[in-house]
């Protein structure tokens, strides 16, 4: 049984659009797509380790790609300078 009782009319005089939760300070809200295999995958993995964000894993993927690309790029300048 719902204890929801829907109301002939609503209030939305004070209603506010956009994110319900504010984003942390030095992130931002975009939209992007992402396949859905890869984002199963990772919904998956933080459903496995009890919960979280499956952004977080997102975001250190793309630091470790960062930081891997910046070493491949410093090696590649490094070798060609010898």
């Amino acid at each position: 049984m719902n204890n929801f009782e829907m109301k002939d009319e609503y209030d939305m005089s004070q209603a506010k659009r956009g994110a319900i939760v504010p984003p942390e300070p030095n992130q931002t809200r975009i939209t992007i797509r992402i396949d859905t295999d890869i984002l199963d995958l990772l919904r998956d993995k933080v459903n496995r380790v009890g919960g979280g964000n499956y952004q977080t894993i997102i975001n250190r993927a793309l630091r470790e790609y960062i930081q891997y690309d910046q070493e491949v790029l410093e090696d590649t300048v490094v070798s060609s300078i010898y």
